[in-house]
């Protein structure tokens, strides 16, 4: 019976990651060189307003992805490689990008898979810069990296992109690098997880003194709700960091936010778009915020000394991309351009609600491919 279930999960898996490989080949074909954020009515290519420009990694990093899984298959993996180069270079100059807390989503997910196929040191010296980047919103007051929107705010997402300054730390051994992103981490922790392990999406501080003040949300149901997109980026974030420096408390951390998501998510392992918002509203799920959630557990899993746990979050991983895989496809490529339907964006500012989402069909490629190297 397991060998079935396991064949039977590597089949499906695989279905959904050449499904995947058709429908970013579809985007390139139809859209060249565009860097989409969100799908409208299905479709990438829109004039909808974006908020902020956070999300050009996304698309060359699921080409890079899908190098490796071709490699991995011993089949000729050079076109999604050119394609990969193709997309990635035009993200260099951004590496000293000060307006956006995003460059780790824009740079891990490109720059640093070419450099592991390559090991060139002048792809390693873009990470580096981006990361001495990112660095440069440290607030000293208050110890955190400021996010895009005010000198006195704290996104939780920012812990999806602290792991780039780890990164320059470790590669030039500098210790005010690291120093920054362990106090930014550690002050995530206290002020935006709670003791049950949900997270608030926006911490706010009193920016001469470095107090912290309340918590707050941009895109959360309200200040006190537990967004279930930003639950995801934490558990993947702390992961992330727990690997970088390993200080316990982070592995903690998210364990307790993958233990949140899973006792508050529906079986099938595919969120509401926040946990508290109303009954009504709280139909409305979140696949990205489940892909996100799969990828993390799948990094946790392997941290973990207590294989029975380890075990639990990644069968639990498995079960969200198996419903992903057969409910939330974009089946119909003539209507649906994106990956995973039923993604959300902005919901209070209408953007990407139902839809296809950059992020969610990365983060669903990278759990794909990830579960696939294990089954």
């Amino acid at each position: 019976m397991i060998h079935f279930e396991l064949e039977s999960d590597r089949e499906l898996l695989t279905g959904a990651m050449l499904f995947a490989q058709k429908q970013v080949k579809r985007l390139i074909e139809k859209h060249p060189d565009y860097y989409p954020m969100y799908t409208k009515d299905g479709k990438w290519k829109h004039e909808g307003p974006k908020w902020t420009h956070w999300c050009d990694g996304f698309l060359p990093g699921m080409m890079w992805v899908f190098r490796r899984f071709e490699a991995d298959r011993e089949r000729d993996p050079n076109w999604w490689r050119e394609q990969a180069i193709r997309y990635t270079k035009p993200l260099e100059p951004r590496k000293l990008d000060r307006d956006v807390h995003d460059l780790g989503f824009i740079f891990l997910s490109t720059y640093y898979r070419w450099h592991q196929l390559t090991g060139e040191q002048a792809f390693k010296d873009v990470l580096i810069q981006a990361g001495r980047t990112l660095a440069m919103r440290y607030k000293d007051k208050g110890h955190y990296l400021r996010s895009f929107v005010a000198d006195n705010s704290l996104f939780i997402d920012i812990m999806m992109n602290v792991g780039i300054i780890f990164y320059a730390a470790r590669e030039t051994g500098d210790r005010n690098l690291r120093e920054v992103a362990l106090r930014h981490a550690l002050t995530t922790r206290r002020v935006l997880v709670r003791g049950d392990g949900s997270t608030s999406h926006e911490g706010i501080f009193d920016i001469g003194t470095g107090e912290f003040l309340h918590q707050s949300t941009q895109q959360g149901y309200r200040a006190d709700s537990c967004w279930s997109r930003g639950l995801a980026w934490s558990l993947y974030g702390f992961s992330t960091c727990y690997e970088y420096s390993r200080d316990p408390h982070f592995l903690q951390t998210a364990e307790a936010c993958a233990d949140y998501y899973i006792t508050h998510t529906p079986s099938d392992g595919v969120p509401p778009w926040d946990f508290n918002a109303p009954p009504d509203s709280r139909k409305q799920v979140d696949t990205s915020a489940g892909a996100i959630a799969a990828a993390g557990m799948l990094r946790l899993c392997r941290l973990l000394a207590d294989p029975v746990k380890g075990h639990f979050y990644w069968s639990t991983a498995i079960r969200i991309l198996r419903s992903l895989s057969e409910k939330h496809l974009g089946r119909k490529p003539e209507k649906w351009e994106g990956i995973l339907k039923g993604g959300v964006y902005h919901i209070h500012k209408g953007l990407g609600v139902n839809e296809s989402v950059m992020w969610g069909d990365y983060f669903f490629v990278e759990a794909l491919e990830h579960a696939l190297r294990k089954l």
